[in-house]
């Protein structure tokens, strides 16, 4: 197959995801080429190593609705739904101009970091597949609250200039985030399928965007994760964004619950940190007793090495698509511990590869407790996990379920004819 990607990844899961499926795709023979903003990662597992990819622009506009004098362009960005949409849009409709000129036979895409489901798949002329690793969430969950819900107030607050601020911000952000909902929505339904990461992900997708998806499993490479058989050091360790969503405070209050005198060091491995996040969990950590150890942007070589020191992975995010790091420990033969939610209730199986607790810093404390200092336990996990990771997770049987899915939509063929003219879509101008 001839397969145009787009994708505007950060670094993290998504983006090794999306690596090892170009990788996969390249060494069984399919052309492939790759579009993207410059906001994506483009050094992180850097693709233009594989195979072509073109950087098409991300402008933003300037007519007369979107000209707050004095700003800079990242503001108008940031602050201005229509100027975004407007900007990727026009982003959006030059890579499907290119992408048609070259005659693919089809469209992979991959998530935005804008967008989460982007707008390509509006202007292609070919079968398109959308790989989304998650609806956008902020939109529709409560971090801590939901987006979209009335302010609180009281008489009082009525007298106050302060209030009235934050009711007028709340509205300008609300008017946003119905563009965005709206607008996701709409890629959405554009692409002929999309694919999600796990059966958690599939009833999101259908819950938020209300549109169905299939459950394509990702996989790890197993022949790089690998279990090194070195000696096992104590401390446990976590692989992730330092950001709220990641709940690492939670770890930080379950091990200042286990007693100080066989309390593990916290090792965290992040792609991306979040200053205040940061300081927030170190102001913690000290007030609790735990130590923190930060390892930012390091190679995968280090990762490797670390998860094959660490005695144990603690991972507790908050509705996790999928947990793709789990899968790196269990390759690695480290024993998992993780609050059930989310995806990471189908990549970690109770007993088998890790332990499953509540939200709970108790029964996260006790687990870990029972998992570090048992010896028989700690030895039959990692094994188990190992093994695991080879018989389910591996990287080609996951290749061989992309590669079915992408034929699959390729031989179909469309009951409705499609526009040569990828100038007839257009943004709304209003939300």
């Amino acid at each position: 197959m001839k397969i145009a990607v787009w994708h505007n990844l950060p670094s993290g899961g998504g983006k090794r995801a999306l690596y090892d499926q170009v990788r996969g795709l390249v060494a069984r023979g399919h052309k492939i080429e790759v579009w993207c903003p410059p906001t994506a990662d483009l050094s992180y597992l850097s693709l233009r190593d594989m195979v072509p990819e073109h950087v098409v622009p991300l402008q933003p506009s300037f007519d007369r609705w979107t000209r707050p004098a004095g700003l800079r362009m990242f503001h108008r960005l940031r602050w201005n739904p229509w100027a975004k949409l407007r900007a990727m849009e026009r982003h959006s409709r030059e890579c499907a101009q290119q992408m048609n000129a070259r005659k693919f036979d089809l469209l992979f895409a991959a998530s935005c970091i804008l967008y989460h489901t982007p707008l390509i798949g509006r202007f292609v002329g070919i079968p398109s597949v959308l790989y989304l690793q998650e609806p956008n969430r902020p939109l529709y969950e409560a971090q801590p609250e939901l987006p979209w819900s009335a302010l609180a107030w009281t008489t009082k607050d009525l007298l106050t200039r302060r209030f009235w601020q934050r009711a007028l911000l709340h509205r300008i952000r609300l008017s946003g985030i119905r563009v965005l909902a709206r607008e996701e929505r709409r890629s959405a339904l554009a692409f002929d399928q999309i694919l999600v990461n796990s059966f958690f992900s599939r009833e999101s997708v259908l819950r938020t965007l209300g549109v169905n998806s299939r459950v394509c499993y990702l996989g790890v490479d197993t022949d790089r994760f690998v279990h090194q058989q070195k000696q096992r050091e104590f401390f446990v360790v976590f692989v992730g964004a330092l950001i709220p969503s990641k709940n690492v405070e939670f770890l930080i209050e379950s091990l200042g619950k286990v007693p100080a005198s066989c309390r593990p060091k916290l090792v965290l491995i992040a792609n991306t940190i979040a200053q205040p996040y940061l300081d927030r969990i170190q102001e913690l950590a000290q007030h609790t007793g735990v130590v923190l150890e930060l390892k930012h942007r390091i190679s995968d070589t280090e990762i490797i090495d670390t998860l094959n020191r660490a005695r144990l992975m603690l991972y507790a995010p908050r509705l996790e698509p999928f947990g793709y790091a789990v899968l790196e420990a269990s390759a690695c033969g480290l024993p998992v511990i993780a609050v059930a939610e989310g995806g990471v209730r189908e990549t970690v199986r109770e007993g088998v590869n890790g332990i499953l607790v509540d939200h709970d810093p108790e029964s996260m404390a006790a687990a870990i407790e029972r998992v570090m200092f048992d010896e028989e336990l700690h030895r039959r996990l990692s094994a188990q996990a190992q093994n695991l990771a080879k018989a389910v997770w591996s990287l080609e049987p996951s290749i061989d379920r992309l590669e079915q899915r992408l034929r699959a939509q390729l031989d179909k063929r469309h009951l409705e004819p499609w526009p040569d003219d990828v100038g007839e879509y257009s943004v709304p101008a209003s939300g």
